[in-house]
């Protein structure tokens, strides 16, 4: 029996899931969280192969949750089903330890069979994900200077973006300030930007935040 936990925001689209995937032989939900936060505490307190979650959420996002969820549950397959077309997170969550990429248009069977995948250990990598992976090597593409950032630097250049003071930063990451004012300086420099205001429009123009 594959265990299953399903992350997102919506109540009507983790009932669907739940509707689904309890239909299914050999797959049981044991869980549900509407939020990065959430789903840390889900993965610390129930028992699963696989946890399914979305990466918009207010409060932690997906992104802002996989990395502590992947030390805490390093075990844990993280399937990331999202909105967001592939081009914009799939291989940048994948290095960042993600064990798959969805999106929300895929069909049904298709999340079946990267939960069933994904359930063994292995990562799922979907065609569109592959398709993307083999232009870049084609193209031979620099990855893009956020996907440079450290794990934790990311972390704190989405919180900045969307307007997180560094004392809410410090709080949310159990950082002292003085350590996201040094965070912040190293995120300027490393993106070539200026200010707070840069690092927003910079992540709405490269579609990490909404």
């Amino acid at each position: 029996m594959i265990k299953v936990g399903i992350v997102d925001d919506h109540a009507i689209v983790r009932t669907a899931l739940l509707t689904f995937l309890s239909e299914q032989i050999g797959i049981k939900v044991v869980g549900q969280a509407s939020s990065g936060r959430e789903a840390i505490d889900l993965v610390r307190n129930v028992a699963m192969d696989v946890l399914l979650m979305d990466l918009s959420m207010p409060g932690q996002s997906g992104i802002d949750a996989l990395t502590m969820i992947r030390a805490k549950a390093p075990d844990v397959g993280i399937l990331i089903l999202s909105a967001y077309p592939e081009e914009q997170y799939a291989t940048s969550l994948i290095r960042k330890g993600a064990s798959g990429y969805l999106n929300k248009e895929c069909q049904p069977d298709e999340i079946l069979n990267a939960i069933r995948t994904v359930a063994l250990g292995k990562r799922y990598i979907s065609p569109a994900v592959a398709d993307l992976l083999a232009r870049q090597l084609n193209r031979g593409l620099e990855a893009p200077p956020h996907e440079q950032l450290s794990d934790r630097e990311f972390q704190v250049f989405l919180k900045l973006a969307r307007g997180a003071t560094a004392s809410d930063i410090a709080r949310d990451l159990s950082l002292s300030v003085k350590t996201v004012s040094t965070y912040r300086t190293r995120l300027l420099e490393k993106l070539a930007l200026e200010s707070n205001s840069d690092l927003t429009y910079y992540a709405l123009k490269n579609s990490l935040i909404d």
